[in-house]
This record gives C-alpha cells, structure tokens and sequence, in this order.
C-alpha cells in the first residue's frame, strides 16, 4: 500500500475499483454459476499482515492509512500526534489532505445476530507482466468485530414488563393495560434488532472520519430467495449432483435451518450433503421443505428408503426431521429484515451502496482457504472473480463489544421489583466517568502495577479498574484519562489460521 505523502520515493496510482453499479445486489444467475457444484480452493495461500494506522490531516480529515512502523516514525519525529487512542489514529501536523493523494477504502459489512464483521479494504489494480492483465488485488487494511448486546436488551424490556405487569395488578385496583392505546410508527423493528442496525450504523459513521471511505459493500440476504424459487430449468446444468441442489444458495439455506448437524444422527463438524427426505424414486420433490443435509454415511445408508422406514426404530429422530422440515426460518428472517433496514439506513450516507449475498460470500472465503470469522467473512463480500483475488488481511484485529452508556433508572431493585437503593443524578466524579479508558497506576499491594483499563467510578473517588484476577480499588489521584468512554469496551484477537 503506498501512501503518497512524501514518506517514500515511489508512488502507486492504484485505486479504488468501482462497482458498475452504484446500488444493484448480485443477479440470481451470476450467483449460482459461481457457487454450483462443489467448492474447491483455486487461489494461492493469502497473506497475513500487520493491522494499519488511521491518518487524519492537520484539519481532521481522513488520508490514507498507513503502516503501524510508519505511524512509529512520525510519532517519533514530532510530525504527528495522538488523535485517538482506541481505534488509534494519528493526525499529521504539517499535512493537508489537497496535498495528497487519497484513492480511498471501500468498507465491507457482514451483519449477523450476535455480531456484525467490518473490514476495511483497498482494491489496486495490478498489470500481470507475464500475460499482460490486469487484475484487482484486494487487501484487507483493517477488522472490526463488533458484539451486539440485542440479547441483554430482549432481556430487560422482558424483565420491564414483569415489573409493570406486577404493579398494576399486585395489591391495586384494576388498571387497563397502556399499551394497547400504543401505535407503532412505520418501519417499526423490536429494540434488540434496532440497537444492532443503530450500533453497525454508528461503527460505519466512525470509520468513515478516520478513513476515506468511497464506498460501501454490505451482505443483505443470506441466501439469494431467487435462486430458491425458480425451477431446476431456469438454471443452467440442472442435475441432482451437480446442479441447483448442490448450488450454495439452497446450502446456505438448508445449513442454517438444520443447525449445521445431520438431520438423521445430529453429528456436526463433518462435511454434510444436501438430501432428499423422501426421495425422488418415490415421488419426492425438489422443494425446499423437502431437502436436509445429512453426512455422508447417513446418506449413503437411506439411499431410496422414505424417511418413515429409515427411522422406524428412532420415534423421536422422526418427529425431530417431521416437525422441523416444515418450521420456517425465523431467525434467518429476522437476520434478513435486518440486513434489510441496515441497507436503507447505509443509503441516507450518499455513497455508493453495493448488495451481495451470503452464498457468494462464502464460495468467496472457501476459494481463498480463508477459515470462518465475523472480519473474514466481511473482507470476503462482494465480487471475486479470475481478475479479482483477496491478496491480504490484518493478523490482529479490533473486537468492540457494546455495553451501553449507563441507564437512566435512578434505583437498583430486588428480585421483587421494590428499590432497594438510589443512585446518584452525577454521572462523572472526580473527572472520570464510567466506561472512561484510563491509565491506572497502582502504587503499592498486591496489585501494584501500571493498567490501562476501562473504569466504573464511585461518588466517594476510590474508583475501581479491572485487574488480572479480579478487581482493584485505587484513588482517583492514580487514574490518568485516555479516551472518554464510548459505549463499547475493546479487546484484541487474533484470525484463526487459514484452511
């Protein structure tokens, strides 16, 4: 990646590569001639490299990002200073972003139910000197995993309407339930599903003030309902082994619904094969109410026998595979609406918005022998192709899990529901906040040492920081503030090794 701030001798005029398209998802067709019959790594190993560096100009304005050995370089020069400690940016004092050359970064979103995978990418063009052609390069500059808190949020709305249901009819007269007198507005989701659209959202807008963001790749379905609806004549090659069924848009479906397990023996961590419950001989159909995945010795052993013969000595296996073939996929509905609403909401940004699929996404990973991860399968959205690989990706990268900005109850309660004690209205003591990231220096105990943690304040100023093995207790007077607290607590992980 070559910046082009005057830091090195050569510059690069590779750039973003734009879609042709400024809103369009991938077509049905385009999708399952990628993904028919079974998936194989063609590309070479990718590369592992180090997680960049935000670059602000003088005036706050995102450049290009650079290497973590470069940021050291400037730091240490004095021609650059801290801007931001967690995602750390810099900012350079003798730079103007007219002064430079910015192609930009494509940011790449893959949502899911518990946690939503970002990567930050650049697409240079590269002229293959042997052949003569020119291909895109794709390099994964930077990965957020960021942990939706959707399920602590069901939790207390459900513990709220204990509370108020207790209320209104222990020891008082009747009361006529509120809420029916309530109306929701249009495009109204369950607070769970908001806060994970508002949080990705939020992340977006983040990153797009420390990079220069040109454009925005974002998985909006699973699984392409197209390519599930038409028949196995409307696609091309339309047989059994090799052909729509073994299409990974039916896979994605199928895996999803069935848990990744075997429908027949439960076994999971096994390459599974999509399979007919009542087989074809016997007047089975291709719908996909009528489709499994079952290992391969499952399979093999059914081979033409109807579901009712192959378990006629396992009841409960039978009314399992009965029942849920027919259960519709309510949490992969509620992922798409999801992805549904976090689309309209990337489109108010005025940059050019780009759909894919899911079943694209992984043919994408397993092609380049990349394993499973929330930033991996982000780096993996959109178009592959014979001129278009993924060349690197960031070794380590930034976990952000939401935790909030405190609650606007004023008690703690009991089990009960009842107040048990008040807080205080002041939410900042002694200049710190909870959530606030400090540098605490603990001079002397058991716990003596130098932390940088994420605080949670008292009115009395002994202030407690998260140490190893537990929790200490230290004055305000030891505590040095970094960074103000944001509503997400950050942590570090590494990719899993490549397949």
């Amino acid at each position: 990646m070559e910046h082009g701030r005057g830091e090195t001798v050569r510059t690069s005029p590779s750039g973003v590569r734009r879609h042709p398209e400024a809103i369009a998802p991938a077509t049905a067709e385009g999708v399952t001639a990628a993904c028919e019959g079974s998936i194989q790594r063609t590309e070479p190993p990718v590369g592992i490299g180090a997680q960049v560096v935000a670059v602000l100009d003088k005036r706050g304005n995102p450049l290009m990002p650079c290497h973590p050995a470069r940021a050291r370089k400037l730091l240490a020069s004095g021609r650059a200073v801290v801007a931001r400690h967690t995602p750390f940016v810099i900012r350079l004092r003798d730079r103007n972003v007219e002064e430079s050359a910015v192609p930009g970064v494509a940011v790449r979103i893959d949502p899911g139910s518990r946690g939503t995978g970002v990567a930050v990418t650049s697409d240079a063009e590269v002229v293959d000197r042997s052949t003569g052609q020119t291909r895109v390069m794709r390099r994964g500059l930077y990965g957020i995993e960021l942990v939706h808190r959707g399920t602590q949020i069901h939790a207390r709305m459900q513990q709220r309407a204990a509370y108020r249901r207790r209320r209104r009819s222990a020891n008082l007269r009747y009361r006529a339930p509120r809420f029916d007198n309530r109306v929701r507005p249009a495009g109204w989701v369950a607070p769970s599903l908001r806060h994970r659209v508002e949080g990705t959202m939020a992340l977006l807008v983040r990153l797009m003030k420390i990079f220069p963001v040109v454009e925005v790749h974002v998985e909006r379905v699973s699984f392409d309902t197209h390519a599930l609806s038409v028949g196995k004549e409307a696609l091309s090659g339309a047989e059994y082994q090799q052909g729509s069924l073994a299409g990974y848009e039916v896979r994605q479906y199928l895996l999803e619904k069935w848990g990744r397990r075997c429908a027949y023996c439960g076994v999971r961590g096994v390459l599974l094969q999509v399979e007919h419950i009542y087989p074809r001989a016997r007047g089975g159909s291709d719908r996909i109410s009528n489709l499994t995945v079952a290992c391969e010795p499952c399979n093999q052993k059914k081979s033409v026998y109807a579901v009712e013969e192959f378990l006629a000595g396992q009841p409960e296996r039978l009314a399992y595979v009965s029942q849920h073939s027919k259960k519709p996929l309510r949490d992969a509905a509620v992922m798409n609406a999801t992805r549904w609403q976090l689309w309209r909401e990337i489109q108010s940004l005025e940059l050019p918005v780009l759909t894919w699929s899911g079943g694209c996404t992984k043919y994408n990973r397993i092609v380049h022998g990349l394993a499973k991860s929330h930033t991996l399968d982000a780096l993996s959205v959109g178009e592959i192709n014979q001129s278009n690989r993924i060349v690197r990706y960031p070794a380590k990268i930034l976990v952000a899990s939401a935790t909030g900005r405190g609650s606007y109850a004023r008690t703690r309660v009991d089990r009960h529901g009842f107040p048990r004690l008040y807080l205080t209205r002041r939410k900042r003591h002694y200049g710190f906040a909870t959530g606030d990231l400090v540098r605490a220096v603990i001079p002397h105990g058991k716990n003596a040492g130098n932390y940088i943690r994420r605080v949670a304040v008292r009115a009395s100023g002994i202030h407690r920081v998260p140490v190893p093995g537990g929790y200490a207790d230290t004055s305000h007077r030891n505590l040095t503030l970094l960074q103000r607290g944001d509503g997400y607590a950050y942590t570090t992980r590494l990719e899993p090794p490549q397949s």
